[in-house]
């Protein structure tokens, strides 16, 4: 494998590597197809984000209330009412010790701190030719996250001739020029879920796209990408941006495909090869 920036990290996590060699066969059927993705992702998302983020400080510990044993025995009570006498023996419940005090979560913590600062995190989908594959690793991440986040869609496709990338929607909030928003609403930090990076276009434009939202760190989780792609994708905002994958092929076909590659991903799971 050819030397990649320092921004750049292949996971060698043996359980990712046998379900990525698993994913790559063709005999492999759609439905496996969702799970691999699913597991793929989940793992390349714990590595990414164990290196990326740190945990808030837990919260101020409050007491719960207990019952001590003069309240175990009320005025039903099935035990014999105490006597008095010299050949009469009291009865009475056993001291029970008090239970420990509890750590309850204190309500909306805020969800990471690095560095001394805090980050509202935000998952976005890069949609490809086939949007739906990313579904998979939107859903593993969010199964990482303790508490929901924004979610926002980048629609980018692939123009086939000249295989740029061509933006058809963008939901970022206030991002039109002009807005007047000085980027006070961007996240501080962006997860980009890109399935593949190819020639990098798409994954770059996403990049820039957050750059100017005013986002400041980027987290770029993909399952597979060509080297080149990689690099050109680490290239648009070195000091910027963390790229995580499972995998990376070395070659990339005159279509702009990876080789050996998954093949479409969209196509394996929705059935549609040959259209």
């Amino acid at each position: 494998m050819s030397s990649l920036p320092p921004n750049v990290h292949v996971s060698q996590h043996p359980c990712l590597l046998a379900k990525v060699s698993q994913l790559r066969s063709h005999n492999t059927p759609a439905r496996d197809v969702k799970a691999l993705i699913h597991d793929i992702s989940l793992i390349v998302g714990c590595e990414a984000l164990a290196k990326g983020l740190q945990s808030v400080p837990g919260p101020t510990v409050r007491q719960l209330p207990f019952f001590s044993s003069s309240l175990l025995r009320g005025p039903d009570s099935c035990l014999p009412s105490p006597t008095t006498g010299p050949n009469t023996s009291r009865l009475r419940l056993p001291n029970k010790p008090s239970p420990p005090r509890h750590h309850l979560p204190r309500p909306n913590p805020p969800l990471w701190s690095r560095h001394g600062r805090r980050y509202n995190p935000l998952a976005l989908d890069v949609s490809l030719p086939h949007p739906l594959p990313t579904a998979n690793n939107f859903t593993a991440i969010q199964t990482l996250l303790p508490n929901p986040v924004p979610v926002h869609h980048l629609g980018l496709y692939r123009e086939p001739t000249t295989l740029h990338p061509v933006e058809y929607y963008n939901n970022l909030p206030n991002h039109l020029s002009g807005s007047g928003s000085g980027g006070s609403s961007a996240s501080t930090l962006a997860v980009i879920l890109d399935p593949v990076i190819a020639t990098g276009g798409t994954c770059a434009a996403a990049i820039q796209t957050l750059r100017e939202w005013g986002t400041q760190r980027i987290i770029v989780l993909s399952v597979l990408g060509a080297a080149s792609g990689v690099k050109a994708a680490a290239a648009e905002w070195p000091e910027g941006v963390e790229i995580w994958l499972a995998g990376v092929d070395e070659e990339l076909t005159d279509r702009g495909m990876l080789k050996p590659g998954l093949g479409d991903v969209g196509d394996r799971l929705f059935l549609t090869i040959g259209k």
